[in-house]
């Protein structure tokens, strides 16, 4: 709870998409525009003091939400279940709030989830295609195998140390996580990797799916790709998928505020 406002606050949880073409990522940044910043605006201007809204992940440039979760402290009169109407009237069309509803002050939206969950597109068609560039990765030099790119990703279930996939800069301690669902599979064009684990590291969906890819074209094995994530070998990940082709799919509690329909219905897929 903020320290600055009093004991009768109340704690309102939302579920956000995003298209992160316009932002330099969902936390605030001192220059460009973030999503974070863009609802903190709004939200303050309707409560009539400073909000500080606290999301479950951090997503980077360029990368989409369908369904982040995040929370807010406020004094405001106005009901829990409203702040979704009310913020959409205000926000830019690359931000919508799906749904809103009061949580225990007990209730975290960063510390309280149980996974995350992530997916990345590519496109391979030949021909590039306006209407989907925006949300997927138009990969067409070579060939991918997405049975090999799944078989890489089999050994990476459960608690792991990923240093390998972590970009510089991360303020985290330890790299140690639990992946609890990794696949990948191909529908006519796109080829889908999609990863749930219990937390994720800075750039590591960007930094796997760079490096799966390589896989997918038999350019690296799939026992090669084992040993340099196992063996934390940050120097041969060489580059990092563009980040157009991620989102965020949506964040998983233990009591979960709004329930697995409505983040469920917030998926989406590329055909």
């Amino acid at each position: 709870m903020d320290a600055a406002l009093p004991l009768s606050v109340r704690r309102v949880a939302l579920v956000i998409q995003y298209i992160g073409l316009d932002f330099c990522g969902w936390q605030r940044q001192s220059r460009d525009p973030s999503v974070q910043q863009t609802i903190e605006d709004v939200l303050s201007e309707l409560c009539n003091h400073p909000i500080t809204l606290h999301g479950a992940g951090r997503t980077d440039t360029g990368v989409h939400a369908a369904a982040q979760v995040a929370h807010f402290d406020t004094t405001s009169v106005i009901p829990p279940e409203r702040w979704a109407k009310v913020l959409n009237a205000r926000l830019p069309n690359g931000i919508l709030i799906r749904e809103s509803a009061e949580v225990p002050l007990s209730w975290h939206a960063r510390f309280s989830a149980t996974w995350r969950r992530y997916r990345y597109t590519l496109f391979t068609a030949a021909i590039a295609n306006l209407f989907i560039g925006q949300f997927s990765w138009h990969y067409y030099l070579s060939p991918l195998d997405a049975g090999l790119m799944q078989a890489a990703l089999e050994p990476m279930l459960g608690e792991q140390d990923l240093a390998a996939l972590q970009r510089s800069g991360s303020q985290r301690r330890h790299a140690r996580l639990e992946v609890q669902k990794a696949v990948c599979w191909r529908e006519q064009h796109f080829v889908y990797v999609e990863v749930q684990a219990s937390g994720f590291l800075y750039g590591m969906m960007r930094l796997l799916v760079g490096l799966l890819v390589d896989v997918g074209r038999s350019q690296l094995s799939v026992s090669e790709f084992t040993r340099i994530w196992q063996q934390r070998l940050r120097h041969r990940v060489k580059y990092a998928a563009p980040p157009q082709g991620l989102c965020l799919l949506g964040v998983g509690y233990r009591e979960h505020p709004f329930g697995e329909a409505t983040c469920q219905s917030a998926l989406f897929t590329l055909r």
